[in-house]
Order: C-alpha cells, then sequence, then structure tokens
C-alpha cells in the first residue's frame, strides 16, 4: 500500500505537470515531466514539513516597509540586526511583518538592480539576521524576478556564452514588434551587447543595467523556484513578486499581464503552499485598478495584492476635500475572498504612482494633482506611451510634504492634522495596513538625497542612524514624537477592533464630498465601526441620522473616548478629524 508521502509526492507532480504545460504548450512534454519531477522532489513532504494555514492575518496584522539600513547604529551591529533592535524597541507591539527592502549584493536601483538572490549583501548582514529576525516577526522580502543586474554572475556568463546564463536573459531580433509594448520608463526598451558569440539585443524594461529574464526557458522557472525554497528556508514567510506583471514577452502584445505570467504565479503559489508554512505570496503590479485586481486570480495567485489607487486618490482627496473620486472607488471595489486581502499602504520607497488612477480621476483633476504636488516640492518619473510621447508615470515625494499645504491652508496650519487623517482612512478600510519607515515621523523631502544620487526617487529614501531617531522619539513636543505617537497609539487601538479585521464587512457610506466614511462590521456581526473623516480644513456638522445608529444600542467614538448620546442629531468634526462610531469597545 502507497504511503501518504507517496500520494503526496504523486500529486505535487502531476500539478506541477499541469501548470508547466499550460505555461510551456509548446515544448516537448518529457522535458516539463523531468522538471516537474525535479521540482516536486524539492517539494515533497518532509519531518519538517506542516499543513498550510491560510488567511493568517487579523486586525492586528501590520506590515513595516523599510530598507535594511534604514536605521543604523555606530556600534558593531549589522544593519539588519540594527533595524531588528529599533522595531523591538519602538514598534513591538505595532508591527508583526517586516518587508525588508532587496538586502542582496546590487549594482543598482537602491537594491532592485540584484546581482546575487543567493547571498546577503556583507554590508547589510548575514542570513543569520535574516533568519533571527523571523523569530519575532514575519520577514517579507522582494523577489525580482523579472530582471538581474549587468554585473550578475549569469549576465556574465551570457557575454561569455557560458551556461547557465548564456540562455537566460531575453533577447530580439528585428522580427519582433515592441509598437504595443507598455513601458514604465522612458529611457531605451532595447540594448545592443557584444556576447562572446555575437552582437544581442537585450530587454531592459527599467534600466539599462537591469536586463530582463526571458521566462520562455523553463530552466528561468526552475532556477527561481530553487530560489524561493531557499528563501522559505531561511526564514522568509511572505514573497513580494516584484514587477511580476512584465515577465512574458510576446511579438505585437504590450508584454504586460499576459496569460503565461499569471499560470507561472499561480505555479509559485501552489509551489510554496506545498513547501512552507503560512507562506504568503504578493504580487507588486502599479498597474490601472482592473488589471491590479486580476491578480487575485480565482483565489489561487497573490494572496495580497496592493491596493495601489489608495495613495493617489487619498491624495486627490485630503488635497482638495472632496470625496467624491475615492467613494466612487470604494464603492466599486469587491471584498477580497477570504485567504485573501488586500495590502493598504500611503507611502513607499517608491512615488506615488500616477498609472492607478487611470479611470478613476479625470484628467483635470489628475492635472490638479500633479500641480499641487509640484507646488509641494514633487519631482516627476515619466514613461514613455506608445506613441513616442512622455506622460508621468509617478510623483516623487513624501507623504508628509505631499500633504503639507493645500489651495485651502497654503501655510500648512494643518499638515499634521491632515497626515493623521490619511493614516485613519487607510486604517479603516479592509485590507491589511502597510507603515513606511519614513512615514512614521513624517519625514519631508530630502533634496539633498537627489541632488547627490541624481534619483528623483531618493526623495524618500532618507537612512536614519539611531541616535538621531531617538533624538527625535525622545523630544516630547516634536513633530516627530506627535507624529509617531499619534500613529503608533491608533494602531494599537486597532488592533483590539474585530471589525478591522482585513476581511471584515465593508460598506462605503454616502455622505457628500467633505467627508468620507465607511461602515465595518466585525466577521461575527458582534461589532460595527463607523469611520468617518472630515476632509476639510473647517469644522463641519456630520448629521448622525444619516449613519443609521441602532438606539438600543451604546455608541461611542473610540478615538476621543465621548458618548454619542441618545437624543444627539449631529457631532461636530474639527478639521480633518476622525471618529470611529462603535457599538462595542
Amino acid at each position: 500500500m502507497p504511503s501518504c508521502v507517496d500520494e503526496d509526492f504523486t500529486a505535487i507532480h502531476r500539478n506541477m505537470l499541469r501548470w508547466l504545460r499550460e505555461i510551456y504548450s509548446e515544448l516537448p512534454s518529457d522535458a516539463l515531466s523531468a522538471l516537474a519531477l525535479r521540482l516536486a522532489q524539492r517539494m515533497a513532504p518532509t519531518e519538517r514539513s506542516a499543513p498550510v494555514i491560510r488567511g493568517k492575518w487579523d486586525q492586528g496584522t501590520c506590515l513595516l516597509i523599510t530598507y535594511a539600513d534604514s536605521v543604523t547604529e555606530e556600534e558593531s551591529h549589522s544593519p539588519i540586526a540594527s533595524l531588528a533592535r529599533f522595531c523591538e524597541t519602538y514598534l513591538d507591539d505595532v508591527v508583526s511583518v517586516i518587508h525588508i527592502l532587496p538586502f542582496f549584493p546590487s549594482n543598482g536601483d537602491d537594491g532592485f538592480a540584484v546581482s546575487d538572490h543567493e547571498c546577503v549583501d556583507k554590508a547589510l548582514g548575514t542570513w543569520e539576521d535574516i533568519f533571527s529576525l523571523s523569530k519575532n516577526y514575519q520577514v517579507m522580502a522582494d523577489l525580482v524576478l523579472n530582471h538581474g543586474a549587468r554585473s550578475s554572475t549569469l549576465f556574465q556568463q551570457f557575454l561569455n556564452d557560458e551556461s547557465p546564463g548564456n540562455s537566460f536573459f531575453f533577447c530580439v531580433d528585428e522580427t519582433f514588434d515592441t509598437t504595443h509594448v507598455i513601458r514604465p520608463r522612458d529611457h531605451p526598451l532595447l540594448q545592443e551587447v557584444e556576447t562572446a558569440s555575437g552582437e544581442k539585443t537585450v530587454w531592459c524594461t527599467f534600466s539599462e543595467e537591469q536586463i530582463d529574464y526571458d521566462f520562455s526557458n523553463p530552466d528561468v522557472l526552475e532556477y527561481f523556484l530553487n530560489l524561493i525554497f531557499d528563501f522559505i528556508d531561511h526564514g522568509i514567510s511572505v514573497l513580494r513578486l516584484d514587477a511580476v506583471g512584465f515577465l512574458w514577452k510576446r511579438s505585437s502584445t504590450t508584454c504586460l499581464n499576459l496569460s503565461q505570467t499569471h499560470a507561472i504565479i499561480k505555479l509559485i503559489r501552489y509551489a510554496c503552499d506545498f513547501y512552507g508554512e503560512n507562506v504568503v505570496i504578493v504580487t507588486e503590479t502599479n498597474l490601472p485598478n482592473q488589471e491590479n485586481l486580476s491578480y487575485f486570480g480565482n483565489g489561487n495567485e497573490a494572496h495580497w495584492i496592493y491596493n495601489f489607487p489608495l495613495p493617489p486618490l487619498l491624495l486627490h482627496t485630503l488635497l482638495t476635500g472632496d470625496s467624491n473620486a475615492l467613494r466612487r472607488w470604494a464603492m466599486s471595489m469587491p471584498p477580497a475572498l477570504l485567504g485573501n486581502s488586500y495590502l493598504n499602504f500611503l507611502a513607499s520607497h517608491d512615488g506615488f504612482g500616477l498609472r492607478p488612477t487611470e479611470g478613476l480621476l479625470e484628467e483635470d483633476a489628475r492635472a490638479q494633482l500633479v500641480s499641487r504636488l509640484e507646488k509641494n516640492g514633487s519631482r516627476f518619473t515619466w514613461r514613455t506611451m506608445q506613441d513616442g510621447t512622455k506622460s508621468i508615470y509617478e510623483a516623487n515625494i513624501t507623504l508628509y510634504s505631499a500633504l503639507e499645504k493645500t489651495d485651502d491652508d497654503p501655510n500648512g496650519r494643518y499638515a499634521i492634522q491632515r497626515f493623521i487623517a490619511a493614516h485613519l482612512i487607510m486604517f479603516s478600510m479592509e485590507g491589511v495596513p502597510a507603515l513606511y519607515i519614513n512615514s512614521l515621523i513624517g519625514a519631508e523631502n530630502d533634496y539633498a538625497g537627489v541632488t547627490e544620487s541624481g534619483m528623483n526617487r531618493r526623495i524618500n529614501r532618507t537612512k536614519y542612524v539611531r541616535e538621531s531617531l531617538d533624538a527625535m522619539l525622545g523630544s516630547t513636543h516634536s513633530r516627530e514624537r506627535i507624529i509617531f505617537d499619534t500613529i503608533k497609539t491608533l494602531m494599537q487601538m486597532r488592533a483590539d477592533q474585530g471589525a478591522f479585521h482585513p476581511n471584515a464587512t465593508q460598506f462605503t457610506l454616502q455622505l457628500g464630498r467633505d467627508f468620507f466614511g465607511v461602515w465595518r462590521q466585525s466577521q461575527d456581526r458582534g461589532q460595527s465601526i463607523f469611520a468617518i473623516t472630515n476632509l476639510t480644513s473647517q469644522g463641519k456638522f456630520l448629521q448622525l441620522a444619516d449613519l443609521n445608529l441602532i438606539e438600543v444600542e451604546q455608541w461611542c467614538d473610540l478615538i476621543s473616548g465621548s458618548q454619542i448620546l441618545s437624543h444627539q442629531s449631529e457631532l461636530r468634526l474639527d478639521p480633518y478629524q476622525t471618529v470611529w462610531i462603535t457599538n462595542k469597545h
């Protein structure tokens, strides 16, 4: 009688072969079967394997986005160890997932031009540091699987016509039609390089230093799947698939979001479900809304997808005091299925992408947003359109600077209130919240970083020495301390509310342009929270009749602690004030 292990191995091999045939329909079946066999042998259950428990996130789950060296110490700790010490001191009861941006050897793009995924950059730490961090937090890491660095061993093998790198990078000839390709950058897409076997034309989606891999070669997929298994062995439990939408290229298409790309993600998801306990797949697809949503698949692709429209829509909403666009979008968003979640964020190491606003903001509203951000000090990154013209791809600015001034508040009197309001809206919405480390202290535009690097994105990538952060956070009345304490307190409060579970019911409220609000209900239906924000620089009265509060229950505002009395007909909200009105606390 076959054992359970034998049955599992057979099932893994069969299912891996099924996905491989969908991706590589034109390749010989025996070659695909051999590949499926090798992968199944790596994935087969062992004594260390444990059942996968899907959907292990709740209202206490919060993600921190940070570079490995965002916080360093003058002592002899590695940057990763210093980051761990900072989190344990200041964020231990708030953050549960730490996304460390690429910590591998790299020759550019602030780590995203990875030259070797197999080791940690010695200047940042070791795999032991990563594994140690994983004992207290879930660690999220980037798999930069669309492209590799010119300096990588694989690309040097390509140039020298040596195996395996000589077949790892995507090359085209004059018959390949690129006229429909959608570009995220404005540099030349194709680059001529001299190799030992002659001149070749390689594909560079993101920069001349980042050469795209050729996933039509199944050896490339096998290479990255083995990297994923290694990551999991090192303690990484959340995998961010960077720039994954660009993986597959086909002549006369956009070379974006192709069916083979989705099939590859399904295969990765299946492999991770078997290999690792509770591994979460996150796809990074900075695209228009419906294209981004497609990466949930049928519950068989990403566990989490970034809620890319949220940051630019929130900027537009708070800079104009008009909820209409944000409200329409929130009403149209489908609830994530159990086992899936949105990943909500306001800022990150990248800029504020404008592509996700396509179809959500009218052109005049986009122009108004760009104009206001430019007045607040934004730089911009451009992309080349199919007709050769250029369009703004993202605004490069810190979240605090972006919200510092508005046409109604040109002196920034309510800058901190707007900044906190943005976070409160994010905290209120369906999904897992993510905090960028620089936003925790309200970092302002780093123009010196832009000048020094020549990169607009450096405007929001300031690095800190631990002693200087301690001084900022030790100063009771500093702007940084006020922002940090407020965000931390709100997150601690949020973690206790079942109605803020990432998959709890959400309905968008119709409260007029001056307010934005959602009703959240816990999965057991025991708690309701009406989360409502005044979007203007004036005090406004909220009509409580619009909320349909059940009279037999007692209601209060969690944030202020004030009771909502049964005879009250309205509630005054100060400029940019948020209330979390609940029946259970």
